[in-house]
């Protein structure tokens, strides 16, 4: 008996909280750099809702791949044009079949091999993922790839081996050992704790600024003070010596007086 397609859909299960199935990081140095770059991302795109990143999880693409159990979950992928929320894996039936914009899969050991083999192709024929970075936390090799046609083409790196990514809108490159994003004009985008100190650090800045300010202020009341008091103190010894001039004259005038009363000339003497 034929089905509509809605009672085939009231048949199908909900796959939407399906759990992720990926081992551990290798490494503590892999799961720090997996951090940085989700939370410097999650702190540029703060205002956002329409973007998902996902970490270390599982996406799902196919019922085939759920019954073979071959499961594919890249160390860092981010799906734009999306619900902003929590999600236990990626599955691609149930997100209106959208795939990754952009993954990053942190090489080591075990890895490499399949990263850049295998899930190449997968996210290149499959996928069809625009761009595509590894990165060994280990040795720092960082190379990209971008969509082109029907295969990828490697990202030629800027002069300084960043790596432009059309999908982000930033540079990828090494930052004291670690894969970290930097803005078109070159500035590095910072972790939340960055941000927190640097907004620290400006606070306190304009803290010693304004103390610089109001020290300098009280500086220039002192020495207006001082030029007032100066100022004052000649006007007061002008005042003085005007008064002494007033007394010797005053002083002059009675004893010439005396003299022409005893009928001395003054101007004889």
């Amino acid at each position: 008996m034929a089905l509509t397609a809605q009672e085939i859909e009231a048949l199908m299960p909900d796959c939407s909280e399906l759990l992720s199935d990926e081992p551990e990081m290798e490494s503590s140095l892999h799961y720090t750099q997996l951090l940085i770059l989700v939370t410097c991302l999650e702190w540029l795109w703060r205002d956002r809702e329409d973007f998902f990143i996902g970490a270390n999880l599982s996406i799902y693409y196919s019922r085939q791949q759920l019954k073979n159990r071959d499961f594919r979950g890249p160390d860092f992928f981010l799906v734009k044009d999306t619900e902003k929320r929590p999600r236990a894996s990626w599955v691609i039936w149930e997100e209106d079949g959208r795939y990754p914009n952009v993954i990053i899969e942190l090489l080591s050991d075990s890895t490499a091999k399949v990263d850049r083999g295998l899930k190449k192709e997968l996210y290149q024929n499959r996928f069809r993922t625009p761009e595509y970075f590894w990165f060994s936390p280990n040795t720092l090799e960082l190379v990209g790839w971008r969509l082109v046609g029907n295969e990828y083409e490697s990202i030629i790196p800027s002069e300084n081996d960043w790596y432009w990514s059309q999908e982000l809108g930033l540079y990828l490159g090494v930052f004291e050992s670690r894969l970290r994003y930097f803005s078109v004009e070159g500035r590095l985008i910072p972790t939340p704790e960055e941000a927190n100190l640097e907004e620290i650090r400006k606070a306190e800045i304009e803290r010693i600024k304004a103390e610089s300010e109001k020290q300098r202020a009280e500086s220039e009341k002192q020495k207006a003070e001082a030029e007032k008091q100066r100022a004052e103190s000649e006007k007061q010894k002008a005042e003085a010596e005007k008064q002494r001039a007033e007394e010797a004259e005053a002083k002059a005038a009675i004893l010439a007086q005396r003299l022409r009363d005893l009928g001395i000339d003054p101007e004889s003497l």
